[in-house]
């Protein structure tokens, strides 16, 4: 190879680091971890097994990745995700300590543990599993209901003053039973447990059966005007999504086929889409 090729090779690969030929240089490459500023870099979400992505992995368990809320898989397009496109800097910094089963009484210990990752987001939804008892005598009042979730807001306020919060509404569940009582997939699973003060006795016309019905519907609107109440108490760093969640009209393509209640991937989707311009987050 002639002598000044190899030098023009040798230039060439130097250009990225060196100057290189009558004091040229070349240009810095933009970083990719750089980050829009006022983002969160690390966020939080506490509630139940909605937010854990639960039975959204073709399994009745816990499925994070799918969460609408911290999940980082490819299938949804979470809060987290939204973020870590324009922000790098909060890559791996989503925790999720929602709990299956839990309820408002559950919201302040997990909400110390947000305090504990020194969120700046975090995200809330709670209170189905505050109706979805073993009947309505069971379901958890309304001024308990309030109560706790002053507790958790409280802790976060406390420990993490500067951090924004977005509390979500609790989806229409009532909604499920008018879109799935006529299913018989659904209602055979519904008849071993599932949510037994909503939809027990699920293809029932009589009398206390409507009745029943009725007033879990209306323990859910109670239970969101509370929701929307608490985080106008809060402050300014507290945002409610309007009651977006609850005004969606999912149809049984947006919850898995195994237990026929919590949201599938499309529906984790579905909760994403609605619930994430309510935090306020100019991307």
């Amino acid at each position: 190879m002639p002598r000044r090729w190899v030098a023009a090779v040798a230039c060439l690969l130097a250009l990225v680091a060196l100057a290189c030929e009558e004091g040229g240089s070349a240009s810095p490459r933009p970083s990719r971890e750089s980050s829009q500023p006022g983002l969160p870099t690390t966020m939080a979400a506490l509630g139940d097994s909605i937010t854990t992505g639960f039975g959204s992995c073709l399994v009745l368990t816990s499925c994070q990745r799918n969460s609408w809320s911290t999940g980082d898989g490819i299938r949804v397009e979470s809060h987290y995700r939204r973020l870590l496109d324009a922000n790098p800097g909060i890559r791996g910094r989503a925790n999720n300590h929602a709990v299956p089963g839990a309820r408002a009484e559950a919201l302040a210990g997990q909400a110390e543990a947000a305090v504990r990752d020194k969120a700046d987001y975090v995200t809330v939804l709670i209170g189905a599993n505050d109706a979805c008892r073993d009947d309505i005598d069971t379901m958890t009042p309304v001024p308990t209901f309030r109560t706790q979730v002053d507790r958790g807001l409280r802790a976060l306020r406390k420990g993490r003053p500067k951090a924004r919060v977005l509390v979500v509404s609790i989806p229409d569940l009532y909604r499920l039973w008018e879109v799935g009582h006529t299913e018989s997939r659904a209602t055979r699973v519904w008849r071993a447990g599932i949510c037994p003060s909503l939809l027990a006795n699920p293809t029932s016309t009589a009398p206390a059966d409507r009745a029943r019905r009725a007033t879990f519907r209306q323990r859910i609107e109670d239970y969101n005007a509370e929701l929307k109440a608490a985080c106008r108490a809060y402050g300014s760093r507290c945002r409610h999504d309007g009651g977006a969640a609850h005004r969606v009209r999912f149809t049984l393509d947006e919850v898995n086929a195994l237990d026929w209640f919590h949201p599938n991937v499309a529906g984790q989707n579905r909760l994403a889409d609605v619930s994430f311009s309510s935090a306020g987050w100019r991307l």
